[in-house]
């Protein structure tokens, strides 16, 4: 298994950037689970879900914190 490198990233947006992004990933979130789901090949669908947990980390990273 490939070794994943960590880095730091500041990156200073206003509140609809962060909108923004937030309904970009969720989007493509959807459409990756749709070809998930549409994909015979086991390796493409193992690459699909890796990227679709990448995503939604980052994804928990935009979320404002719960009260």
């Amino acid at each position: 298994m490939r070794e994943r490198k960590r880095m730091t990233m500041h990156l200073d947006l206003t509140d609809e950037q962060v909108s923004d992004l937030r309904d970009l990933l969720r989007s493509s979130l959807s459409d990756l689970s749709t070809e998930i789901a549409g994909t015979d090949n086991a390796a493409y669908r193992d690459g699909l879900r890796s990227k679709r947990k990448s995503l939604e980390a980052v994804l928990a990273l935009l979320e404002p914190p719960k009260a």
